[in-house]
C-alpha cells in the first residue's frame, strides 16, 4: 500500500485517536476533581495552577493516545499488506 493510499486511513485513525483521547482525559480529570469539569484557559473562577495542570495533562494524554493509535494503525496495515505504510 503506497503512502498516498494510506493517508486517508491515517486521517481516520487520527480522528478516532482524538475522540478517544478526549474521553480518556475526561475520565482522568474526574479522578483529579470529581466536582468540576476540566477548566478552560479563560475560566475566570479557576486558578493558574489548575488551568496549567489540566492543559499539561490533556496534552500528555492526547500525545500518548495519538501515538498508540497511529502505531497500531500502521502495524495493522503492515499485517494486511506486508509493508509499512510510511
Amino acid at each position: 500500500m503506497s503512502k498516498v493510499a494510506y493517508k486517508p486511513l491515517g486521517m481516520v485513525f487520527g480522528a478516532a485517536g482524538g475522540v478517544l483521547a478526549g474521553a480518556v482525559f475526561k475520565r482522568v480529570w474526574r479522578l483529579v476533581d470529581d466536582k468540576h469539569d476540566a477548566p478552560s484557559p479563560t475560566d475566570e473562577d479557576r486558578g493558574w495552577r489548575e488551568v496549567l495542570i489540566a492543559s499539561a495533562l490533556q496534552g500528555m494524554i492526547f500525545a500518548l493516545v495519538r501515538a498508540a493509535v497511529d502505531r497500531g494503525g500502521a502495524a495493522g496495515v503492515r499485517r494486511i499488506t506486508g509493508t509499512w505504510p510510511a
